[in-house]
């Protein structure tokens, strides 16, 4: 059994037990939320298309932990003018545990 969900603007093929790291959410570590923008469900070699979304398809997860990732380093200069810029930028994410699929 496994589902494509959507959050943060991207797209997730989950099924129970995983571990995956989206966009930042409000929610604490140890909160259960739900995904309820299921674009797609599996069961039992049954495939179910929502448009846009599955109808009563939900799927929950445990917050792991929120946090941020690896710093990207942007370095913008022109040559011989004297000009250079650095900056750094960490991402937030959440880590999500799957509980359990619904639909």
């Amino acid at each position: 059994m496994y589902a494509i969900v959507e959050t943060g603007g991207k797209q997730y093929r989950v099924q129970e037990g995983d571990v995956i790291f989206v966009e930042k959410l409000e929610a604490s570590e140890g909160d259960v939320v739900t995904l309820d923008k299921v674009l797609a469900f599996s069961k039992d070699g049954s495939l179910s298309v929502g448009s846009p979304v599955v109808e009563g398809a939900k799927v929950e997860a445990k917050v792991v932990e929120n946090g941020k990732a690896k710093k990207v380093v942007i370095y913008k200069y022109k040559a011989k003018k004297d000009y250079r810029k650095k900056k750094g930028h960490r991402q937030p994410y959440t880590k999500l545990q799957i509980e359990k699929i619904m639909g």
